[in-house]
């Protein structure tokens, strides 16, 4: 039998904060095996300095006084730099770190705005913890029904990624470039993905691993393993989006999807977002047909804000569907 490695940290969010909010903006539907929640626990598997752990975050206090336990299992040896490692993640994907005193300020001043953001308080805006990662997502879900996406990525995980045995059984982490060109075309197409989607993710994992081999199809104006996505955070929204324009398979509702869940752009609320469109449309007793100049026109009262009423919508619209409790 295998030892295992565990260790335990907490987290002090800034206040107010909500766990299961925050996880179920962040997991979007159910069906996400990849970020899991039990009703109680937020759970998934990482792959820190090579280490793949399986990371769970519970929450004590409350909402206003709040503090996330954290605990990593692994096989090898947790070193300080797989809980630096976590810990950094976490605060990135939980937005634990981020004030939103002026939110909620503005909120309080809305009458519209307001009782949607009673309802959810605590709530935080949720990143994915890379760009790449907000990228195989774009690309997963791009013409797609959300659901179909999240089965796409579902399954992605399951072949290309690490995982860990828990008690619950194996978590897969999240599929790392490498593990994505060792599958190839032939296997993307076996999970369901386009052969145009999949020439999407295998170019934009041949252009982020200089470990890459063999003759994929590249991004245009991308060589192997010179494209550095995490170096567009230091980058204005419209410097990003013109770097991520000349990525093959990204047009405007990808990069605005990744200005948002990537990079943690507050005031982009994704205007070529279907489901966005329609669940503010239904909010605000709008016509259901909205054009994206319409949406920005809507939303731009909310200022740098718009895209975090974004994630106050996708919530209001799982508590619709009775989704929002289920694990």
């Amino acid at each position: 039998m295998v030892s295992k490695s565990l260790l335990t940290f907490s987290i002090r969010p800034i206040p107010p904060f909500r766990l299961d909010y925050t996880a179920w903006a962040l997991r979007r539907r159910p069906e996400n095996r990849i970020d899991q929640w039990d009703g109680q626990t937020y759970a998934r598997a990482m792959v820190i300095g090579g280490t793949p752990t399986s990371v769970s975050v519970s929450q004590a206090g409350t909402g206003d006084d709040p503090e996330l336990k954290v605990t990593v299992e692994g096989k090898r040896k947790l070193t300080d730099e797989v809980r630096r490692g976590v810990s950094d993640a976490l605060k990135r994907m939980l937005g634990t770190d981020i004030d939103l005193a002026e939110f909620y300020d503005m909120a309080a001043r809305d009458s519209e705005l307001r009782p949607l953001v009673e309802v959810f308080r605590g709530l935080k805006p949720p990143r994915f913890p890379t760009i790449f990662e907000a990228l195989v997502n774009a690309f997963a879900c791009q013409q797609l029904s959300l659901a179909v996406g999240i089965i796409l990525m579902n399954r992605l995980a399951e072949t290309c990624s690490s995982s860990v045995v828990t008690a619950d059984g194996p978590v897969y982490a999240f599929p790392q470039p490498s593990g994505i060109l060792a599958v190839g075309m032939d296997d993307l197409r076996k999970m369901g993905f386009s052969r145009q989607k999949g020439t999407y993710l295998l170019g934009l994992a041949h252009a982020v691993s200089p470990a890459s081999h063999g003759k994929t199809r590249r991004l245009r104006a991308e060589r192997k393993g010179t494209l550095d996505l995490e170096g567009l955070r230091d980058l204005e929204n419209d410097q990003v989006l013109e770097r991520l324009y000349t990525l093959n398979g990204v047009g405007r509702w990808s990069a605005e999807y990744v200005l948002l869940r990537g990079l943690g752009r507050l005031s982009v609320f994704p205007g070529d977002d279907v489901g966005g469109r329609k669940k503010l449309a239904n909010w605000l007793g709008l016509s259901d047909k909205l054009t994206y100049e319409d949406v920005q026109a809507v939303t731009s009262r909310w200022g740098h804000f718009a895209g975090f009423v974004y994630f106050h919508l996708l919530l209001r619209d799982l508590k619709e569907r009775r989704r929002l409790n289920r694990a």
